[in-house]
C-alpha cells in the first residue's frame, strides 16, 4: 500500500433547508392557520481518528468533500430532515491545518472526534411568524449557507521510539527483529521508502511503538534524499535509537556517520525556531548503537567504540543477524520510554 502523509482538500458543510410557507386546509375547519415547518440543519464536517488507518491514501484522489444539505420544511408543521454529517476518517496523529495560514486547527493525536465546520441552520417556517396581530404570515426564512474551507492534512506517526541513521544502517532489519513489522530488507541504499511501525513487547503488561524512519543523508533538512520527507514523523517520538553501521558501508567511518545525522537533526531544529509547540529533535533522549557487529573484527569494533568515547559518547552494540545485544537494547529502550511516561 502506498504511503501518503500530506494531502490538501476543500471541505464544505451543508446548507440549511428553507422554511415552508403553508396554511392548514381541512374540510369544516375555516380560516386554517399557518402550518409551515422549519427547514432541516445542514450536515457538519466531522473528522474521526481511526486506528485502523496508517496513511492518508484514501483522501488523495478526491479534492472536494461536501456534507449533505438540510431538507426544506413542509406543511402540517413538518420540519425538514437534517443533512447527514460528512465523516472523514484519518489516522491518529493527523494534523488538520488551515491551508492558507498554516494554523493548526486540530491534532487528531489528542482527540477522537473533531467538528471542523458546523452545518447551516435551517430556516423558520411561516408558523414561527404567527402572532396575535399577524395571523396569516406568508413569509419564511431561507436556510443559512454552509461553510467552506481549504485544509491541509499532515500525518505524523505516533511512535514512542524513532530509529534514525544513514541508509543501510540496519534499521529495517532491526525493527523486523524486535517486532512483527515486515519492511523490505536489502543491501542497497534507500531500501525503505516509507516509514514502518512496529509494536515491541517490553514485559507482560507493557509494550511500545517503534518507527523505522527512512534513511537520512547529508542535506536532508534542505530536501536532499528521502529522509526530509519523513523527519516530521519523529516530531512525536520521545526516544531516538541512532543506528550506526559498524562496517562503514556508506563509505564513512561510524563516528562521521553519526555526526552527519546529528547535524541534520540540528539543522532541522533551526528550521523550526520560533515554533512554541516544537521540541528540538537534537534534545531528545538518545541511544547510540553500532550495528552489524557480526561483520567486523573485534579489533575494528573496539576502535570504533573508542572513537565515540573520545567525544564523550557511550555506544551500545548489536547484531540483528545473530541477535547479540538485541535483548539488552530492547530493555533499555523500554526503560527510557516508560521513564518518560512516568
Amino acid at each position: 500500500m502506498k504511503f501518503v502523509d500530506q494531502v490538501i482538500i476543500k471541505v464544505a458543510s451543508g446548507k440549511g433547508g428553507q422554511g415552508a410557507v403553508s396554511f392548514r386546509r381541512e374540510a369544516m375547519v375555516p380560516r386554517g392557520g399557518p402550518d409551515g415547518g422549519d427547514g432541516g440543519r445542514g450536515g457538519s464536517v466531522v473528522f474521526l481518528a481511526d486506528s485502523r488507518l496508517h496513511s492518508l491514501l484514501d483522501l488523495r484522489f478526491k479534492k472536494f468533500y461536501r456534507a449533505q444539505d438540510g431538507e426544506p420544511g413542509a406543511g402540517a408543521n413538518s420540519s425538514g430532515r437534517d443533512g447527514q454529517d460528512l465523516e472523514i476518517k484519518v489516522p491518529p496523529g493527523t494534523l488538520i491545518k488551515d491551508q492558507e495560514t498554516g494554523e493548526i486547527l486540530c491534532d487528531m493525536a489528542t482527540v477522537e472526534r473533531f467538528v471542523l465546520l458546523e452545518g447551516g441552520i435551517g430556516g423558520k417556517g411561516n408558523t414561527f411568524y404567527k402572532s396575535s396581530v399577524h395571523q396569516a404570515p406568508t413569509i419564511a426564512q431561507k436556510g443559512l449557507p454552509g461553510k467552506e474551507r481549504d485544509i491541509e492534512l499532515e500525518l505524523k506517526l505516533l511512535a514512542d521510539v524513532g530509529l534514525v541513521g544513514l541508509p543501510n544502517a540496519g534499521k529495517s532489519t532491526f525493527i523486523s527483529r524486535i517486532s512483527q513489522a515486515k519492511p523490505k530488507v536489502a543491501d542497497y541504499p534507500f531500501t525503505t521508502l516509507v516509514p514502518h511501525l512496529g509494536v515491541v513487547r517490553y514485559n507482560e503488561e507493557q509494550s511500545f511503538v517503534v518507527a523505522d524512519i527512512p534513511g537520512l543523508i547529508e542535506g536532508a533538512h534542505q530536501g536532499t534524499g528521502l529522509g526530509h520527507q519523513f523527519l516530521r514523523h519523529v516530531d512525536r517520538t520521545r526516544v531516538f535509537v541512532h543506528l550506526v553501521d559498524a562496517t562503514g558501508s556508506m563509505g564513512v567511518t561510524p563516528l562521521k556517520a553519526y555526526k552527519d545525522i546529528r547535524r541534520e537533526l540540528e539543522l532541522y531544529d533551526k528550521n523550526h525556531e520560533g515554533d512554541a509547540n516544537f521540541k528540538p529533535l537534537s534534545l531528545r533522549e538518545e541511544i547510540v548503537v553500532l550495528t552489524k557487529i557480526d561483520a567486523v573484527s573485534d579489533e575494528d569494533l573496539q576502535n570504533h567504540i573508542e572513537d565515540f568515547k573520545q567525544v564523550g559518547l557511550e555506544v551500545r552494540t548489536c547484531s540483528s543477524v545473530t541477535g547479540e545485544g538485541i535483548k539488552e537494547l530492547v530493555r533499555e529502550m523500554g526503560q527510557k520510554v516508560f521513564a518518560e511516561n512516568g
